[in-house]
């Protein structure tokens, strides 16, 4: 039996970076579940698709191939064979990702390939609804969070490491509402699962938080 790790946690909360390092370190294959949702709503911007629409979206599901490869256990996401990892991290596919996430058939048509690779893996995955709705069954569930501001400012801050133009209140305004969007969705909304950890990292840096997530897998474990 696959052991399965479910993070989850609002945007900007360092669950790709914190559970790619700790998946890393304890061996495990890491799935940015982000990563898929953003992927469909690239593909739904690229039709010119209102996101928010699931009359507009859920029709072109069908022409969307969506894989996921593991090279050296990093996650490559490809829609249609193409490495999408560049293009689905820009602001506006964050937004896209929020909105595509509220349409059920989005969520029906990612669910199994999530499913698939948890029951064939040792696997951390990260997400929104991972330890609530996607593996209910995980034997660890972590929520990790840290307040609007400083998540905003570590957004902020990758955005221009990667030379995308942005300025820290915008960044902030989407933040706070996505957070919104995630939490209020008729869908699986953003919760904590009732068992599971809370990680507050607002106050510490990302080393600290990467030997407090993989302190607590490994006690559990």
């Amino acid at each position: 039996m696959s052991i399965n790790i479910a993070i989850d946690g609002p945007a900007g909360a360092g669950k790709s970076t914190i559970a790619r390092r700790a998946a890393k370190e304890l061996g495990f294959i890491y799935v940015d579940t982000g990563a898929l949702y953003r992927t469909v709503g690239v593909g739904a911007m690229r039709k010119n698709a209102d996101t928010k629409s699931a009359s507009q979206v859920a029709p072109l599901l069908d022409e969307m191939k969506i894989e996921l490869k593991f090279v050296d256990g990093e996650q490559v996401v490809l829609l249609n064979g193409e490495d999408v990892r560049v293009a689905i991290r820009t602001p506006e596919a964050s937004m896209a990702a929020s909105d595509v996430s509220a349409i059920p058939e989005v969520r029906a048509f990612l669910f199994e390939l999530q499913r698939s690779i948890a029951r064939e893996n040792n696997c951390i995955m990260d997400g929104r609804d991972i330890g609530t709705v996607v593996l209910p069954e995980a034997q660890i569930k972590i929520f990790l969070t840290a307040s609007a501001e400083e998540r905003a400012r570590r957004r902020y801050k990758e955005l221009c490491e990667k030379g995308i133009e942005s300025d820290y209140e915008t960044v902030l305004k989407e933040m706070i509402q996505r957070d919104y969007n995630d939490s209020h969705r008729a869908i699986a909304p953003l919760k904590a699962a009732d068992d599971a950890i809370i990680v507050d990292t607002s106050d510490i840096n990302l080393e600290q938080s990467i030997e407090k997530l993989t302190g607590i897998i490994k006690e559990r474990l």
